[in-house]
């Protein structure tokens, strides 16, 4: 198991094995490079510790514990175990940073794991009736013999709808994603437990002076890059030039004693490529700058992409990030990012959309729109502004961030699309925000299901894959948990997004970066599906294709036929149906090979 994710961690590898555990992990060196192997145990052996992350309140924590404990190494890892000594599973609520952690508590023969608040790092488990099983990522259960590589259909169908599939889902039969916040317990007489210890959910919080709360804002963000600093090893930063990644390199700056490294991709295609601006920020920051432009061989990169996330990952711009980690870490261990920015300030594009969007009662109106709709053919100008106008408010912004299905009738996702509209597809996560208004609720809605499931899933894997750890600062719990709870005005002031975060960093980024119009992450793919990647397309329209099992060939032809003409963009959605395809093959290529194995 821990052979299948060396790349997580190729410094160094450590078991400990006891009667009723096995507890290994690999280590990428950060901090206390030469004394903190693991696991890590207590002074008497009876807690023990395998951790993936970074405590980054660890050195005041070890402040308190000392006279009590004796600590052994620098590390923030043997922190964990000592403070599970003194506070037991409450001790997650002491700390600050991204971590998933696992500790076996000897003398109660029980297993505590701990994922961070907003699931930065990844923790998988498969519990079956001789025990449970848990990973960081899916290759270390996938080497097991006895797993059984059951897919879950229900998974396929979220993966269809949004791109990716969301905690706690897997998508295979039986495992489990620990939701973000969460901790789990197990023991042989009552299983697996699992408890929520923190959410992003918090009531408005009354603002008197909004330039009070511009400077606490301003505190939180120079308090957060700065404990992220910590590393016995060298640090960098990705930097595309937009308004997050140039606050979190700005602030850098002005905390780093040495020229901070900071790194960008950009494209041949220009209106993609935002390699030139990121250079001028830069130098305008006086960072030492190393960037990328990529060339039309997506291609050669396409299988690694997809081996890269162990379960179906739409996510176009996860190749981008894969390039860009594989720059940084050939300079860098540590990269800063500035993800996170968005979701807590209302910097989406389609958050604008729904500004103001008209919106038909209730009952009769929305059903005779969506009748209309419906009767019209599937190209037909005007249907999708008909199948908008027939949703409400939460169906209408999932249809901003989730895709209508064509499935198959005949296969196994039928009965799952029947009962799965897009009308409710977001409830569980609008439901906790209820009360908020509605820009609040929709940023609530992404920090819960988009940014772990989408963007940090994103960053993870891709950064892991070469060994790089990328940290998150803007998602600092205490940055967090001030951002949520302001109300949607201070976020998005006459049409524009973040209008507290640019207050807060004026004077600390240059003023280029205010000009520069909001972009995301984005490839060229609507190019490159008809040209670099068009035989790509061609392949899947072979009716063997095993993703046909699940969605309509029929409809995939038209969207294929549509894009090559250039009628419509599907550009995403066909990315997300070549992706699931080129998985599911590999998976079953690879059970051919595991089978003769045996």
């Amino acid at each position: 198991m821990c052979g299948a994710i060396r790349h997580r961690g190729p410094d160094d590898e450590g078991h400990h094995v006891g009667d009723r555990v096995g507890l290994g992990m690999r280590r990428l060196s950060v901090i206390d490079v030469a004394g903190g192997h693991q696991p890590i145990a207590n002074e008497d052996g009876t807690v023990t510790v395998v951790f993936n992350g970074e405590i980054y309140n660890h050195h005041a924590i070890r402040a308190e514990l000392r006279g009590r404990h004796d600590h052994k190494t620098r590390s923030d890892t043997e922190v964990l175990v000592h403070l599970y000594e003194e506070d037991g599973p409450a001790m997650v609520n002491r700390l600050r940073g991204m971590f998933a952690f696992a500790i076996w508590d000897d003398k109660i023969d029980r297993l505590f794991i701990a994922r961070d608040r907003l699931g930065i790092k990844p923790l998988y488990y498969w519990e079956t009736e001789d025990g449970v099983a848990f990973c960081s990522e899916l290759k270390s259960l996938l080497v097991l013999e006895d797993f059984p590589r059951e897919l879950d259909v229900d998974a396929i169908h979220e993966y269809l709808a949004l791109g990716y599939v969301p905690d706690p889902a897997c998508i295979f039969k039986g495992v489990r994603k620990l939701p973000p916040g969460h901790v789990l317990t197990w023991d042989a007489e009552r299983g697996v437990e699992t408890k929520q210890y923190w959410t992003p959910v918090r009531p408005e919080a009354p603002i008197t002076d909004e330039r009070e709360a511009v400077e606490e804002l301003r505190r939180l963000i120079a308090d957060a890059v700065g404990s992220h600093l910590e590393a016995d090893v060298r640090l960098g930063a990705f930097l595309s030039g937009g308004i997050d990644s140039s606050t979190v390199v700005a602030q850098m700056t002005k905390l780093s004693n040495t020229q901070v490294e900071t790194f960008s991709i950009g494209f041949e295609e220009r209106e993609y490529n935002e390699a030139p601006h990121a250079a001028s920020v830069a130098r305008d920051l006086g960072t030492k700058h190393t960037e990328l432009i990529v060339r039309p061989d997506a291609d050669a990169l396409v299988e690694e992409i997809v081996d890269t996330y162990d379960e179906p990952f739409g996510d176009s711009s996860a190749l981008p990030t894969l390039l860009v980690s594989r720059l940084a870490r050939q300079h860098v261990t540590v990269a800063l990012s500035g993800d996170g920015g968005d979701e807590l300030f209302g910097g989406y594009t389609r958050y604008a959309k729904m500004e103001g969007a008209r919106e038909l009662p209730a009952g009769a109106a929305r059903q005779l729109a969506r009748a209309a709709a419906v009767r019209m053919g599937h190209s037909a100008y005007g249907r999708n502004k008909l199948l908008d106008l027939s949703r409400g408010r939460r169906g209408r912004y999932a249809a901003t961030v989730a895709q209508a299905l064509p499935v198959n009738e005949g296969g196994p996702l039928r009965d799952v699309a029947a009962t799965h509209s897009l009308d409710t597809l977001l409830d569980r996560w609008f439901d906790p925000a209820e009360g908020r208004d509605f820009l609040t609720q929709m940023t609530l809605v992404d920090l819960a299901s988009y940014l772990p499931g989408d963007i940090l899933t994103k960053v993870d894997r891709a950064s892991m894959r070469v060994s790089l750890e990328a940290r998150v600062p803007l998602l600092d719990h205490p940055l967090v948990e001030f951002a949520v709870a302001l109300p949607g005005n201070l976020k998005r002031r006459d049409g524009t997004g973040k209008w507290i975060l640019r207050e807060a960093i004026k004077g600390l980024v240059p003023d280029s970066v205010f000009a520069q119009p909001k972009r995301g992450f984005a490839v060229p793919l609507l190019g490159w599906l008809k040209k670099e990647l068009r035989h790509r397309l061609d392949t899947l329209l072979r009716t063997d294709r095993p993703v046909y099992e699940y969605v309509d060939h029929e409809s995939i032809e038209r969207l294929v036929k549509e894009h090559v003409g250039g009628r419509r963009d599907h550009s995403s959605f066909l990315w997300r149906i070549l992706v699931l395809d080129l998985w599911l093959t590999a998976l079953r290529s690879s059970s051919v090979t595991v089978s003769a194995a045996q």
